[in-house]
């Protein structure tokens, strides 16, 4: 037993979904989304780092001392896999520990809108997940994968950095592969996947250019592609994947998403206030003939009214799906306001004047 592990046994007997270890600081854990500090000795940067190392593989260690950063999967046995990222700052070494439960719930036990199992059937076609650093991509995502694994009969096919929530073979066949160990890059594995009859792919994140362009021609071609962008909402999501490319491509990239995007998952993470743990509010946009029409004329400042009006789609704003958390009692007015997109239908909700200057 690696002398880190005390550390991964606490955490996951708490219920932290992070782990922070810096030079120079306690150790931290992330409870319920609030950053708090362990009593314990202050971390001396030779210490950590050979506590650090005892657990990482020598490629990564590698990596690490030719760059200042790597990123790795480690599972604690009987207890939890981890996504581990390290990193050099001013005091020495950091690393910052994710942790990702052995169970993969369902749609049903994260609370997700019921759209995404029609999601899952879909023959082809590019579905996104987006939302901030930590906003519980992953964890949908896996959500997602895990009802098709159960109902559907094909080959899912998985890129990953690391790889993070394992999926046994169910109904599927399911390949998980990961990039620096089974591949060199997304993009790598993107162009062979063409050649491996993989009929859903996930692709862990759209980061380049060239991973954004082989994802849209294996959804072109067939295949049901589900992939995650750091992105804050739908709109901002077609927006970002265009201007990637330059403007003498943009053209074409527009009428290609426009053709292949089905749907965009658009999620952030509340701490809720019924019960520990944290709850996502999910924007959906459904990739209707009139979303399809916007995103090729370049008119994507008009999505946010489809998604207000595209109800019956099964559509539904982030704003539709704060207010429907707020009511509920399962969030408080302070987030709700802070995280909605127009905050002026959270302002009456507020016990006290809000404290910015973004009001909408």
């Amino acid at each position: 037993m690696a002398q880190i592990d005390a550390f991964f046994k606490m955490m996951h007997e708490l219920g932290a979904s992070d782990l922070h270890l810096s030079s120079g600081s306690q150790p931290i854990i992330r409870l319920h989304g609030e950053m708090q500090r362990i009593k314990y000795k202050f971390l001396e940067h030779e210490e950590l780092k050979k506590m650090l190392y005892e657990i990482t593989p020598e490629n990564k260690i590698k990596t690490f001392e030719e760059s200042g950063d790597v990123d790795f999967s480690y599972e604690v046995t009987h207890l939890a896999r981890y996504r581990a990222n390290f990193f050099l700052q001013k005091r020495g070494i950091g690393a910052v520990f994710r942790e990702i439960p052995q169970k993969i719930l369902t749609i049903e036990e994260l609370g997700l809108p019921s759209i995404l199992k029609n999601l899952a059937l879909l023959p082809k076609g590019l579905v996104l997940v987006t939302g901030p650093t930590g906003s519980g991509k992953s964890t949908t995502l896996a959500a997602i994968v895990d009802y098709v694994n159960k109902i559907r009969k094909d080959h899912i096919l998985t890129i990953e950095d690391p790889i993070e929530f394992v999926h046994e073979p169910q109904s599927c066949l399911i390949n998980q592969r990961e990039v620096g160990r089974d591949t060199m890059s997304f993009s790598a594995a993107l162009r062979g996947a063409l050649r491996e009859d993989p009929d859903i792919i996930l692709v862990g994140e759209m980061r380049d250019l060239e991973t954004i362009q082989l994802a849209l021609e294996a959804a072109e071609t067939g295949h049901l592609v589900f992939a995650t962008l750091h992105t804050i909402s739908a709109s901002k999501t077609i927006d970002r994947i265009i201007e990637v490319f330059p403007g003498d491509l943009q053209g074409q990239i527009r009428s290609g998403l426009a053709d292949s995007l089905r749907a965009i998952i658009a999620q952030n993470l509340f701490k809720r206030i019924d019960r520990p743990g944290r709850v996502a509010g999910i924007e959906v946009l459904i990739a209707t003939p009139a979303v399809r029409n916007l995103i090729r004329e370049n008119k994507i400042f008009q999505i946010n009214s489809v998604i207000e009006t595209g109800r019956k789609f099964g559509m539904q704003s982030i704003d539709d799906a704060i207010m429907k958390l707020l009511t509920a009692g399962v969030i408080d007015a302070e987030q709700a306001y802070n995280k909605a997109a127009t905050k002026s239908k959270f302002r009456e909700f507020l016990t006290t004047p809000p404290q910015d200057f973004t009001e909408v």
